[in-house]
């Protein structure tokens, strides 16, 4: 089994920062990708950011230049940096652990940006 456990969620106002961690424990393989979704009420669950082990990133259009992503192997952690947040990113940020057909989600934390 694989466990992931996100922090670093919180409330911000607009144009600051927040930096998320994901910690994975358990039955973990080497090559993997870790990444970040993000889920508002009422719509689907969609991808932020992801980074496989080799460190290749890669974002959604909407949090290119405001995002960014990067990964300790060695710690099986993931990040995410967020800038200039903005109230349109307010969601519950995923952490989840693919490889192969298989994908782990962590329970989420939330994110909220005031204006």
């Amino acid at each position: 089994q694989v466990q992931l456990v996100e922090s670093g969620g919180g409330l911000v106002q607009a144009g600051g920062s927040l930096r998320l961690s994901c910690v994975a424990s358990g039955s973990i393989l080497p090559f993997n990708v870790m990444g970040w979704h993000r889920q508002v009420p009422g719509k689907e669950r969609e991808l932020v950011a992801s980074i496989s082990t080799g460190g290749k990133a890669i974002y959604a259009d909407s949090v290119k230049g405001q995002f960014t992503i990067s990964r300790d192997n060695a710690k099986n952690t993931v990040y995410l940096q967020m800038n200039s947040l903005k109230p349109g990113d307010t969601a519950v940020y995923y952490c989840a652990l693919a490889y192969g057909a298989m994908i782990h989600w962590g329970k989420g934390t939330p994110v909220t940006v005031s204006s």
